[in-house]
């Protein structure tokens, strides 16, 4: 018996399509963004911290603003695209396509990966005209650029299938992922951190895709590795298990 790709690639061209079409506001909207950090972060601490981890204060931040940028659209695109698919009533039209619960998670899920990807390449591009970045190890770039944009694309299925109106989508990225975003240590190293502080960010995952991210262009970071590696896989497989009981379970998407 011959296995089809065809729903699965018609799920996730659908996806990519949906965000392409108004790409000034969902990539070129949050590379602007990235810069203007950059700037802003830069010209406000750049005099009066020169190096952090024997690089300067700019380079060290950058590939931590590109990983901000990777999880926070990846997050959106999911969220939104199942998020207004149930608030216009055609959720119903997917759901009924001949598509099976794994491969609807999957298909959400690749297209927000690929929303990420695509905006953190742009983001690294923009950041290219102002400060040299160099690429340590590629594997590790890899690695945790697909560890991050997978993990906050289950998160934003999981929140476009539990909210029931905008505001609680806007209350999730604005009350928890953005303060964990920027607590994760995009704009600092937890080691300069007091011991409380450093510990509690030992258990945020965002520290984790921000931390292995920068190692892979610096070659240097805060957690082990290895550490951080397998805390993302087992954190990913277990979010897209919970993403795909969602759609098999029918919460909150069937009458």
């Amino acid at each position: 018996m011959n296995y089809s790709f065809l729903p699965i690639w018609t799920l996730y061209t659908r996806e990519v399509k949906r965000f392409i079409k108004v790409g000034m506001q969902t990539i070129i909207g949050p590379v602007i963004s990235s810069l203007l950090f950059l700037a802003v972060f830069s010209l406000a601490l750049g005099n009066s911290l020169k190096t952090i981890s024997g690089v300067s204060f700019s380079e060290f931040i950058a590939p931590g603003l590109i990983m901000m940028t990777i999880l926070q659209n990846a997050f959106s695109n999911s969220a939104s695209s199942i998020g207004q698919a149930k608030f216009q009533g055609n959720i119903i039209d997917i759901l009924m396509a001949p598509l099976n619960n794994f491969e609807l998670t999957l298909g959400y899920v690749l297209g927000s990966i690929t929303r990420g990807v695509i905006c953190g390449f742009a983001t690294y591009i923009g950041i290219l005209f102002f400060i040299p970045l160099n690429i340590y190890s590629y594997t590790a770039l890899t690695f945790y650029m697909l560890m991050g944009s997978m993990m906050m694309a289950c998160l934003g299925t999981m929140v476009g299938i539990w909210a029931d109106k905008w505001d609680q989508q806007q209350g999730i990225d604005n009350f928890i992922v953005l303060p964990l975003t920027f607590l994760s240590g995009t704009f600092y190293s937890i080691n300069l951190l007091p011991d409380f502080w450093r510990s509690l960010s030992s258990v945020n995952p965002f520290f984790y895709n921000i931390d292995g991210f920068r190692y892979a262009f610096i070659g240097t970071s805060d957690a082990p590795i290895l550490q951080g590696a397998f805390f993302l896989i087992v954190l990913n497989i277990l979010l897209f298990f919970c993403c795909f009981l969602m759609f098999k379970s029918g919460y909150k998407l069937k009458a």
